[in-house]
C-alpha cells in the first residue's frame, strides 16, 4: 500500500543498531623457498632408497657369494656319494686317507661330512651333524642344501641319498643311505663382504657428486626466474607493459601470463583514475569559475540589491561545487569498499528504505513532488552494507526529484518475488530511451538536451555500489505512468537471497 510524503513524515522509528563482529586476525604466513622445496623432494627420496640400496646388495651379495661354494660343497658330497657301498647286507665307506685329507683341508672354514645308513645309523664322519627335517620326501640322488647351527655355529649343509641297491625291484622299497657335507660360512661372509666394499665404497664417492650435480642443476635450471626477476626490477616504475612470454620457460609462461593480466588491470585501472581525475577537475572548473565572477562581480557592485543578487548567485556556485564534492567521495568510497574489508550484514531493506525516504521529505515539498513508499508486505531481509545502501537509494530518489517536473510522482518500492529482494524507484519524468539506459551511469554522463541541474555521478554511485552488493540494476519505463510525454522511468535493483548462516558454526 502506497503512503505519501505526510504519511511518512510522523513516523520517526529509527532501526535498531546492527552487531558488527570483530575482524580475524590475519595468520602469519611462511615465506617457503622454491629452490629449497624441489631440492628436498630430490633428495629426500635419494636419500631413503641409498639404505635400500645398500640392503638390497648385500642380499644380492651373499646369493652371489654362495654360490660357488655350494657348487664345491655338491662336489664334495658327489665325489662322496660314489663311495658308498653296501658289501654282504652292511653299508660301507671306502674313503682313503687322501680324501678324508681333502674334506677337513681348509684354513677358513670347518669342513665337516657324515654317513649314515638306511635305518639311521652312523657309518662314518661326525655323528652331531643334524639330520634333514623328516618331512624331507625328495630322497632322490640330487644335492640338496639346506642352512643348519653345528656347536652353535652357522653352517651350510649339502646332502643327498644314495640308492644301495640301484638294480632292485621298483616296486620294492629302495634302501637309502645319506651322505651330507657341511661347511661354515667365513669364506662366503668375506667374500660378500669383499663385494658389498666394492659396491658400497664408491657409492660414499658418488653420493657427494649427485649432491653437488643436483645443486648445480637446480641453480641453472631456476636462472631464467632470477633472469626474469633482474628483468622486471630494471624496468622504469611507469613502465606496466607486458612481459614477453617467449624469453621465458613454457612453464614460467602461465605465472607470466598472470602477471600479464595483472598488469593490464593495473594499467586499466590507473587510466580509469586518470580520466576520474581529470574529468573530476573539469568539473569543478565550472562551480569555482562562477563562484570567482561573482565574487569579483559583488566588488565591484555599489547597489545593495546587485550585491546581494551576486551573492546569491555565490551561494548557488558554492552548493553545486559541495554537492560535487561529496558525490566524488561517496563514488571513491563506494569503490574503495572491497579493499575497505567491511563485511555485510544482515539488515530490512524495507525499514532502510523506509528511514531514507523519509529524509528526502523536506526536498520533494521544495521540488513540489508527490513523494512516497510502498511498505512490502512481509520484512525483507538482505546481506548489506546499511551506510552504503542509504547513499545508493538517496542517489536514485536525488535523481528522480531532478528530473520529474512539479505535480508529478515518485514512489519507492520494496518487495520480494520469490527469494529475491527487489527495491524500485519510478517516477513520472521524461524517462530514459533505451539507447541511453547504459551509458547513464558512466560518470559524468549527462543526457543530451537535459535541462536539470546535476553532475553525472549520481547513478555511477548507485552502479558502485550495487556492484558490491551483487545485485543487478535495470531501467524500464513506468508501467504506471500515461503520458506520452513523459513515460517516466523505472529503477529495479534486484538483490541476492540472504545467505543462510551454517547451523554447524557458532
Amino acid at each position: 500500500m502506497r503512503r505519501g510524503a505526510n504519511a511518512i513524515a510522523g513516523d520517526t522509528a529509527a532501526p535498531e543498531p546492527l552487531y558488527v563482529p570483530p575482524k580475524p586476525e590475519p595468520e602469519e604466513s611462511i615465506q617457503h623457498s622454491l629452490f629449497g622445496e624441489i631440492l628436498d623432494w630430490m633428495l629426500a627420496p635419494l636419500l631413503l632408497l641409498w639404505p635400500m640400496s645398500i640392503a638390497i646388495t648385500y642380499l644380492v651379495a651373499k646369493s652371489i657369494a654362495n654360490q660357488p661354494f655350494d657348487h664345491a660343497l655338491e662336489d664334495s658330497v658327489t665325489v662322496l656319494a660314489q663311495q658308498v657301498k653296501e658289501v654282504d647286507g652292511k653299508v660301507a665307506a671306502r674313503l682313503p686317507g687322501t680324501a678324508r685329507d681333502f674334506l677337513r683341508a681348509d684354513d677358513v672354514d670347518s669342513v665337516y661330512f657324515q654317513i649314515t645308513g638306511p635305518r639311521g645309523e652312523a657309518i662314518d664322519g661326525d655323528r652331531e651333524l643334524p639330520q634333514p627335517p623328516p618331512d624331507d620326501a625328495e630322497r632322490s640322488g640330487r644335492v640338496h642344501f639346506r642352512n643348519e647351527n653345528l656347536h652353535g655355529t652357522p653352517v651350510r649343509v649339502a646332502y643327498a641319498w644314495v640308492n644301495l641297491q640301484p638294480l632292485a625291484d621298483p616296486k620294492v622299497e629302495p634302501r637309502l643311505a645319506l651322505v651330507q657335507v657341511a661347511e661354515t660360512l667365513d669364506k662366503r661372509a668375506q667374500l660378500a663382504n669383499e663385494i658389498i666394499k666394492g659396491v658400497i665404497l664408491p657409492q660414499f664417492i658418488i653420493l657427494p657428486v649427485i649432491l653437488a650435480l643436483v645443486w648445480f642443476a637446480l641453480s641453472r635450471g631456476l636462472s631464467p626466474l632470477a633472469q626474469l626477476q633482474e628483468r622486471i626490477r630494471a624496468r622504469p616504475s611507469d613502465d606496466l607493459s607486458p612481459i614477453d612470454p617467449r624469453q621465458v620457460p613454457e612453464e614460467i609462461s602461465p605465472l607470466v601470463g598472470s602477471l600479464n593480466d595483472m598488469l593490464a588491470r593495473l594499467t586499466h585501472t590507473i587510466d580509469a583514475q586518470k580520466r576520474f581525475i581529470a574529468d573530476a577537475a573539469h568539473q569543478m572548473k565550472t562551480p569555482l569559475a562562477g563562484m570567482r565572477m561573482q565574487s569579483e562581480l559583488a566588488l565591484r557592485q555599489v547597489d545593495p540589491d546587485e550585491i546581494h543578487r551576486s551573492l546569491e548567485q555565490l551561494a548557488k556556485s558554492s552548493e553545486s561545487a559541495t554537492r560535487l564534492v561529496n558525490q566524488l567521495l561517496a563514488l571513491a568510497r563506494a569503490e574503495n569498499q572491497p579493499q575497505a574489508g567491511v563485511a555485510l550484514e544482515p539488515l530490512d531493506l524495507g525499514m532502510l528504505a523506509r528511514d531514507v525516504v523519509q529524509d528526502w521529505v523536506t526536498a520533494s515539498f521544495a521540488h513540489e513532488i508527490d513523494l512516497g513508499y510502498e511498505e512490502p508486505e512481509a520484512s525483507v531481509e538482505i546481506d548489506g552494507s546499511a551506510i552504503m545502501l542509504r547513499e545508493l537509494l538517496s542517489n536514485l530518489i536525488d535523481n528522480a526529484l531532478r528530473y520529474t517536473p512539479a505535480g508529478g510522482s515518485v514512489t519507492v518500492r520494496v518487495r520480494a518475488s520469490g527469494n529475491l529482494a527487489l527495491l524500485e524507484v519510478e517516477d513520472t519524468g521524461p524517462g530514459i530511451a533505451p539507447s541511453e539506459r547504459r551509458r547513464v551511469f558512466e560518470r559524468f554522463y549527462r543526457i543530451l538536451g537535459s535541462s536539470a541541474s546535476g553532475s553525472g555521478l549520481g547513478l555511477a554511485i548507485v552502479r558502485e555500489i550495487a556492484r558490491q552488493h551483487g545485485a543487478d540494476i535495470e531501467i524500464f519505463n513506468n508501467p504506471r505512468s500515461t503520458h506520452k510525454k513523459f513515460p517516466g522511468s523505472l529503477f529495479r535493483l534486484t538483490f541476492p537471497p540472504l545467505a543462510m548462516p551454517d547451523p554447524d558454526v557458532d
